[in-house]
């Protein structure tokens, strides 16, 4: 599989050689570009225009080509030419919350043959026997929640990389050299995390459609193997677990520094307080 790079294009099977060895009797050839914008994107104005479908959300953009939008910042879209790709994303910008400064994106290439006899081949093509919506919707979800993972794999890299120095510091040292706001903002950032993946865009879930269109449920399972989205699920759940854990323990650390500070300052001031009511009583004598 290939592997996923932040902000960087994802050549899936699209070199001149591949494409010579194609095999004979292609009757279409759809270039899919994937691409996530920002945390949200809301399409409630394309859901007012007659959608192809609603879930999830599929449109018509010009000359013919789909567009499959999420409401969690991603969108698909398949054989549009560079001009209507950029023209159609810029349309997208002013809906985007929180866009990215790079957005992430992959490439693949959809082959409708009426004979295939197989979903995804060693180029990483993607086979349809026919150009349907819902096969379209399939291909979409699978490509969109590829590219939350590797979204996310590498906010979580990130984290990993401002824990280690206080996990460094506390086996060093033996104390936790990090304040409670710092922690409480690693712990937020995990739980925004798991809220995303597990309510919003259900990383780990089949799409919906397939209840109504269980023959597109082969290609979809060959297609989240592919992309490793399972796997890729879990991984990111335990390194999930692993920060939380690991910050709530530095959190607890902290915490039971300040109250013993505080504990320290409420000695000194009972010492303090003694000392000046004894020290009248002895100018006394």
């Amino acid at each position: 599989m290939t592997e996923f790079t932040s902000g960087a294009t994802k050549e899936r099977g699209t070199s001149a050689a591949s494409v010579a060895e194609l095999p004979a009797g292609t009757v279409e050839v759809l270039p899919i570009r994937a691409l996530l914008l920002g945390e949200r994107l809301d399409t409630r104005a394309f859901e007012r225009d007659a959608p192809l479908g609603v879930a999830p959300l599929t449109v018509e953009i010009p000359d013919g080509r789909v567009a499959v939008l999420f409401r969690y910042g991603a969108v698909v879209l398949f054989g549009a030419p560079a001009a209507a790709l950029d023209s159609f994303v810029a349309a997208l910008t002013p809906l985007v919350t929180a866009a990215f400064p790079v957005p992430e994106r992959d490439d693949a290439r959809l082959l409708v043959r009426p004979e295939a006899d197989q979903h995804v081949d060693l180029a990483g093509n993607i086979f349809l026997r026919e150009r349907t919506t819902e096969g379209l919707q399939v291909i979409a979800d699978v490509l969109a929640k590829g590219l939350v993972l590797s979204h996310y794999e590498t906010r979580i890299a990130d984290i990993f990389d401002g824990i280690e120095p206080l996990a460094a510091t506390l086996r060093e040292k033996g104390r936790a050299g990090a304040r409670s706001k710092e922690l409480l903002r690693h712990i937020g950032d995990v739980l925004l995390m798991q809220q995303k993946m597990v309510g919003r865009v259900e990383t780990g879930e089949k799409p919906e459609l397939l209840w109504d269109h269980p023959e597109l449920e082969r290609i979809y399972v060959r297609l989240a193997e592919e992309y490793e989205l399972r796997d890729r699920d879990r991984a990111l759940d335990r390194k999930l677990d692993v920060i939380s854990r690991t910050v709530e323990t530095l959190l607890g650390l902290v915490q039971t520094r300040s109250s013993l500070r505080v504990e320290w300052y409420i000695v000194l001031l009972i010492v303090a307080e003694l000392l000046l009511t004894t020290y009248p009583l002895l100018l006394n004598r």
